[in-house]
């Protein structure tokens, strides 16, 4: 018996797969709104459809509870700040990261 007959007559514990090809779930395609909705930031970003982002989060089948991460801190939303991040009052371009 070949390894891939085993795994699809007797399973196993290491997938609930069994040998069979799984859904592709949203958030891996490009309709996901995880990091962008459209021409807008997704939820990593700002937060936005938490709903629908932790159903799709939760429909991945690992075999361990996954609670969604929080949206980014660091994020300016496309916004270019006005001072560098030291806080200097050097305008943000003039002090670019080398």
């Amino acid at each position: 018996m070949g390894i891939l007959t085993k795994l699809t007559t007797q399973g196993s514990a290491f997938t609930a797969y069994d040998g069979t090809t799984p859904v592709v779930n949203p958030l891996a395609t490009q309709q996901s709104k995880l990091h962008a909705d459209g021409n807008q930031p997704g939820y990593s970003l700002n937060g936005t459809n938490t709903s629908l982002i932790t159903a799709q989060y939760n429909a991945y089948q690992d075999g361990t509870p996954n609670q969604i991460p929080l949206p980014s801190l660091l994020a300016n939303n496309g916004v270019i700040p006005s001072t560098s991040p030291g806080g200097q009052g050097l305008p943000y371009l003039a002090n670019l990261p080398q």
